[in-house]
């Protein structure tokens, strides 16, 4: 039986398959909770534990879907390039909103880390949560961070994001596009970003922008926020 677990197309097939079963619980039961991709990580979790397949074997198929978030990130330039007329005319309020967001979360990020006494090393792997993967862990491991550790949080935020996100957004009665996408990559990166294309083009392509945005915002701001409250 270990040579079919530790086959790739095991991994792939399970992954596909979880993700199938979230699709159909969120078709009969849409709510936030429900979110596909928070009920196949469920699933997955509660699978792997009931039949006793390590992590290791399941992720030589999951790795294969792993890959795939760079060119589906790569892939947003699409929606960009069809609304670059509107990124150009918000542009101010684009960079500046994600700024202060980035600020905002690092600062919150570190003080939260500092009350609870967390080491050094420990806290900066927490700062790029909100970064798209290839770009969390370069952040991470430049600072110094555990690589491990970052990738974690970086997909339970994005989880949050497309769980809780939208819902947010709308309790607070922010209906704007262009806001609402960068509310949503901002925060919540690539997973975000598939929340935000499910409400239109527009949401969607402004998330994609935010994901590298943010990313450059967190490699500047960073390292410095770190010296001034972590240190």
């Amino acid at each position: 039986m270990s040579a079919i677990y530790t086959n790739p197309i095991f991994g792939l097939s399970l992954s596909i398959f979880a993700y199938l079963i979230g699709l159909l619980i969120f078709r009969r039961f849409p709510h936030p909770v429900t979110t596909p991709l928070l009920v196949a990580t469920a699933v997955l979790i509660v699978f792997l534990k009931l039949t006793g397949i390590s992590y290791a074997d399941y992720y030589k198929g999951g790795v294969y879907l792993d890959s795939l978030i760079v060119p589906s990130t790569v892939a947003l330039a699409i929606p960009l390039y069809r609304n670059f007329p509107l990124m150009k005319h918000h542009y101010r309020s684009i960079l500046l909103g994600t700024g202060i967001a980035t600020l905002v979360n690092t600062i919150y990020t570190a003080l939260i880390a500092k009350a609870f006494g967390l080491d050094f090393f420990f806290s900066i792997s927490l700062f790029p949560k909100s970064v798209t993967t290839a770009m969390a862990i370069g952040i991470s491991q430049k600072m110094g961070g555990l690589t491990t550790l970052t990738l974690a949080v970086v997909v339970m935020t994005g989880i949050l994001t497309s769980v809780i996100g939208p819902s947010v957004l709308k309790a607070f009665k922010i209906k704007d596009p262009i806001a609402f996408g960068l509310a949503l990559g901002g925060t919540g990166h690539a997973i975000g970003t598939g929340a935000a294309l499910k409400y239109g083009q527009i949401q969607g392509a402004m998330a994609g922008l935010a994901i590298g945005i943010t990313g450059v915002m967190y490699v500047i701001i960073s390292p410095i926020v770190a010296q001034l409250i972590l240190k």
